[in-house]
């Protein structure tokens, strides 16, 4: 049994010590999914919050059958997709400025941020959990809830494009 079986059990029956533990296992890694993906930091946050809360919502519910962070993942990125949703459909404003932070101006790393938001939002999941989640493409595929072949293939595609992109 891994831990968070046990985890999972404890929250069930109402343990604070064994959520407030998931939180700080799992909270870091799901934040910066979302900041992957929103590009705003408190966007992200939120995003990140509602993700647990969500979670927690339906915990009677959860049937522990693996990875909960994939679980997380999907919660997230529903969330994600949905914040972009909204936005289109309120106005079609500019995003907000992104928050300046040091490690940012550091050229390369602009430009895969960059490059990545450039690509479509299938393309651009797969990278960002491959890379910047150190996700593998089985995970990834059970993630999306879709196939293993199509994880290649968007990765194949997201590289083709990244690297088209990188050249100019």
């Amino acid at each position: 049994m891994d831990k968070d079986f046990f985890l999972i059990r404890k929250m069930k029956n109402g343990d604070e010590e064994a959520m407030e533990c998931f939180v700080r296992q799992y909270y870091p890694v799901i934040l910066q999914y979302c900041r992957y993906r929103i590009r705003d930091r408190e966007d992200a946050k939120d995003i990140t919050q509602e993700t647990f809360e969500r979670f927690f919502g339906k915990l009677t519910d959860y049937r522990h059958m693996g990875k909960t962070v994939n679980y997380l993942y999907v919660i997230a990125g529903n969330l994600c997709r949905d914040f972009y949703q909204k936005k289109t459909a309120l106005a079609m404003e500019e995003l907000p400025e992104q928050e300046e932070n040091p490690m940012e101006e550091i050229t390369d790393r602009l430009d895969i941020e960059i490059a990545v938001a450039g690509l479509s939002d299938e393309l651009s999941e797969v990278i960002i959990l491959y890379y910047f989640q150190d996700r593998k493409l089985k995970e990834i595929a059970e993630i999306l809830q879709i196939g293993l072949p199509l994880v290649k293939y968007r990765m194949k595609k997201a590289k083709e494009q990244l690297g088209a992109m990188l050249r100019k």
